[in-house]
């Protein structure tokens, strides 16, 4: 249990204070680049991992309400396999996947609550609206959005090709090609990290098949 709650707490506390310190010192859709091929690049994702969403407002509150079952689930399942000597192969890639759905469940939840500005969602034209400015920490319920309300916090970008066509290109000139586009966080990383090893190690991690 020691080693769940340690990495829990590492990838929560990395995850946290970069989507604070991004929130706090940046304006939405400001990037800085960091080295050729990664970027810092503010962007607010009112849903799932890498800037997916869908279902506007009721979209949002059923991808909170599915990552407080899937916490759950996975507290349940962690006693169940540290009863039955589970190795390493499963509990660390699974403390990953649970810290990283701790981390995006944290900003859905609270950071409408303790941040003064963010996007939110405007029912009237069913769409989620931008803001201006850079966000300050304000007091416990005077924040911009109510409680579930509020939009995860994502900054890593890593764009290896950014490239403009040239003009003179025949059917795609003048086109902008970017590959990778999706702009994600530590806890999006965790999960992504965490599921490819147990995918690479599945047989060390599941030796009997799987079992819940």
């Amino acid at each position: 249990m020691k080693k769940i709650a340690l990495i829990t707490l590492v990838i929560l506390l990395i995850d946290q204070l970069s989507k604070f310190y991004i929130k706090t010192h940046f304006h939405l859709g400001e990037s800085a680049d960091v080295f050729p091929g990664f970027k810092l690049t503010f962007v607010e994702n009112p849903g799932m991992a890498y800037g997916f969403h869908f279902g506007g407002l009721l979209g949002k509150y059923f991808l909170v309400i599915v990552r407080v079952f899937l916490i759950g689930g996975m507290i349940y399942l962690f006693g169940k396999w540290l009863k039955e000597g589970a190795s390493n192969y499963l509990i660390i890639p699974m403390s990953m996947i649970f810290a990283g759905a701790i981390g995006n469940l944290l900003d859905g939840m609270f950071y409408g609550l303790i941040f003064d500005s963010g996007t939110v969602y405007d029912e009237s034209i069913g769409r989620w609206i931008e803001y201006g400015g850079i966000s300050k920490v304000t007091e416990l319920g005077n924040g911009y959005a109510a409680f579930m309300k509020g939009c995860v916090v994502d900054m890593l970008h890593f764009p290896l090709v950014d490239w403009d066509v040239p003009e003179s290109w025949p059917l795609v000139g003048g086109k902008h090609i970017e590959f990778f586009r999706y702009i994600f966080n530590i806890a999006d990383s965790a999960i992504t990290v965490g599921a490819a090893l147990l995918l690479i190690f599945r047989k060390k991690a599941f030796p009997h098949g799987l079992d819940f």
